[in-house]
């Protein structure tokens, strides 16, 4: 296959997969079926990876990459941002601040446990292991390669129909981005994404990325 024939592909590729199947569920309202589409998503990049891009499981995951050098400035940032979470929802939504801790804390655990594998970690593979790899040719490996997938994130997020998913979903994305260039570290990014997640849940911000709150 040439050259051209193969960057023709790819670029259908990317808006099919980037710019119009989250487009029409944006814009068709079927936020609903937003874990079908991550998830529908996540097998087809698989299935790509797998026949296009696999180099072999530990190069996949890079478990050594999470390391106490790498987790400390990760943790630091993470605890940083909180307070910046905490501050931004006592002051934008007052009423939503530590709202499922207060009425729900059943509920809590369940989160904590399955937001990370059945959300954050799918969406980590796509937005930064396949979208790495898969779009280097138009991206590059730098800044903007780096833009474009918190872009990309922040893009699909606003299916959620608030201008509070979509924002902060480019600044997380900018920051997974950036871990995932210096670490090449699925695991290290998923485990990041979980702790952001995990903690905007325990917040009381989640609301704003749930599909339950998108009026129908």
């Amino acid at each position: 296959m040439n050259l051209i024939k193969q960057y023709k592909l790819l670029s259908v590729e990317f808006a099919l997969l980037c710019v119009i199947v989250p487009g029409i569920i944006i814009f068709g309202s079927y936020g609903h079926y937003m874990f079908t589409f991550l998830w529908s998503a996540t097998a087809y990049c698989i299935l790509v990876d797998r026949f296009k891009l696999f180099e072999g499981w530990k190069e996949l995951w890079r478990w050594d990459q999470v390391n106490w050098k790498n987790m400390k400035p990760l943790l630091a940032r993470w605890g940083i941002a909180c307070i910046g979470i905490i501050l931004f929802t006592w002051w934008y939504a007052p009423e939503r601040l530590f709202y499922l801790a207060e009425t729900r804390p059943e509920i809590l655990p369940r989160i904590f446990l399955f937001y990370p594998l059945l959300s954050a970690l799918p969406q980590e593979y796509v937005f930064c292991r396949f979208f790495f790899k898969r779009y280097k040719p138009f991206f590059g490996s730098g800044l903007l390669m780096i833009v474009m997938s918190a872009t990309v994130f922040a893009y699909a997020h606003i299916l959620y129909i608030n201008p509070v998913a979509p924002v902060f979903g480019f600044l997380a994305g900018l920051i997974f981005a950036l871990t995932y260039k210096k670490t090449k570290s699925l695991a290290l990014v998923a485990i990041e994404h979980g702790l952001y997640g995990n903690a905007i849940f325990f917040i009381g911000l989640g609301y704003y990325f749930y599909s339950g709150a998108i009026n129908p």
